[in-house]
């Protein structure tokens, strides 16, 4: 084994979605829509924020963090996928490889830890309303997002000096579309109980605690939200929490079904959840929060007829 002790693959084939050239075609065009969709409607909703003066509260702040991460996450990703498809390659190198995995989990921690920062944005707007401005103050929302980025790039370097520890000795292709850790482990000839315990420690409380968060913020907006003598009261406090809590839906929803499990039991059905959580939620996200929002809405508009 000794002998043995270096990584003999210096490149890896990312077979994509189906593994069809008519397939991939599709696909790949569908892809681009949607990357080019989430760029744009991203941007605009980071312009429309910058912009407007009555957008420069602690909870449009977190918003456009979260829209320059989904911009960010979608980049890591769907990018390569496309280039090789143009040129006719699947190859991607071991060091893009790793590059892209660093990338990969850091952006997916820090959308995690955005939803809970806003979680508990709104947790104060609602049940503490009268001290919101003495709590949230500028200086603890850069903080909050400081220290995310903090946590998700030393969680990010850790899993990737465990992955660039492993062996692969001779077989190198990913059935995926990017370098998701656990098609990556699978692939190894080295142990990898220690890469699974981390994800199941280290990994689990970096993905659980945010969800933590958020669940407990939502237990007090809701116990808060019923005490409200009024129906149109109760209305109003729910529809500010409306489009936070689907997207926190649709990406938790898909992560937990992913990575809450050892990587021996990934199958390539779990690539449906990996694409909703790396494209469709970055995709969706400027729609959910500016067609469910009024001043959003008021914002892009004023936005649009500003640039023509």
């Amino acid at each position: 084994m000794d002998g043995h002790n270096h990584t003999t693959v210096t490149e890896f084939l990312l077979l994509g979605l189906s593994g069809q050239s008519e397939q991939e075609e599709v696909l790949c065009g569908l892809f681009l829509c949607m990357y080019l969709v989430t760029v744009i409607g991203n941007l605009l909703i980071i312009s429309a924020i910058s912009c407007d003066p009555h957008l420069h509260t602690p909870m449009y702040f977190f918003l456009a963090n979260l829209s320059s991460v989904d911009i960010c996450f979608s980049s890591t990703t769907v990018p390569k996928m496309l280039v090789n498809h143009v040129v006719g390659s699947k190859s991607i190198s071991y060091t893009q490889c790793m590059t892209q995995m660093y990338f990969f989990i850091t952006f997916i921690n820090m959308d995690g830890f955005l939803l809970s920062v806003m979680a508990y944005d709104r947790y104060v707007a609602i049940c503490c309303p009268l001290h919101y401005t003495m709590i949230m103050r500028p200086k603890l929302c850069v903080l909050l997002v400081a220290l995310s980025w903090v946590i998700t790039n030393l969680h990010a370097l850790l899993h990737t000096l465990l992955m660039v520890r492993l062996n692969f000795c001779s077989n190198n292709t990913v059935h995926h579309f990017f370098c998701d850790p656990y098609p990556i482990l699978k692939l190894s000839c080295s142990d990898t109980f220690i890469n699974d315990l981390m994800v199941f420690t280290v990994g689990g409380l970096v993905f659980l605690t945010p969800f933590t968060c958020i669940v407990i913020s939502y237990a007090y907006i809701f116990s808060n939200v019923l005490k409200l003598p009024s129906a149109q009261g109760i209305r109003k406090a729910l529809s500010t929490c409306g489009s936070h809590l689907t997207v926190v839906s649709l990406f938790y929803g898909a992560i937990l079904g992913v990575y809450m499990r050892p990587s021996s039991s990934y199958s390539v059905q779990d690539m449906a959840a990996s694409v909703i959580f790396t494209v469709v939620t970055p995709l969706v996200n400027p729609f959910i929060y500016s067609l469910r929002n009024r001043d959003m809405k008021a914002a892009l508009r004023k936005l649009i007829l500003r640039s023509q």
